[in-house]
């Protein structure tokens, strides 16, 4: 088995706090679901700057990060069967990017 982190695009900071809760039990019940795929549940994560020769830059680029996760699945096909129910992509909000790590 392969680990794969998701890294979460999108998405948006919930307005009330009614909608925080609804959200974060979204997120829960989705990762619940994940079972023992599930590897770490990792965060969400505030706005990114991005390092270049050119040095620093705030804004995290065109499609900043907006959090991340670690699962484990045979393929990447797998893991993105396990990334279909995230919350994450509920009314093309945000995307995720599903990448193999690499043991070194």
């Amino acid at each position: 088995m392969t680990k794969y982190m998701f890294a979460y695009h999108g998405g948006g900071m919930p307005e009330t706090e009614e909608e925080g809760k609804k959200a974060m039990a979204a997120w829960g019940s989705w990762m619940e679901g994940l079972g023992d795929k599930l590897v770490e549940g990792g965060n969400p994560v505030g706005m990114s700057s991005t390092l270049t020769d050119g040095g620093l830059k705030d804004g995290g680029g065109a499609n900043p990060l907006s959090g991340w996760s670690i699962v484990e699945a045979g393929s990447v096909e797998e893991a993105a069967e396990l990334g279909k129910g995230c919350p994450i992509l509920e009314g093309g909000k945000g995307t995720i990017e599903i990448a193999p790590i690499m043991e070194m």
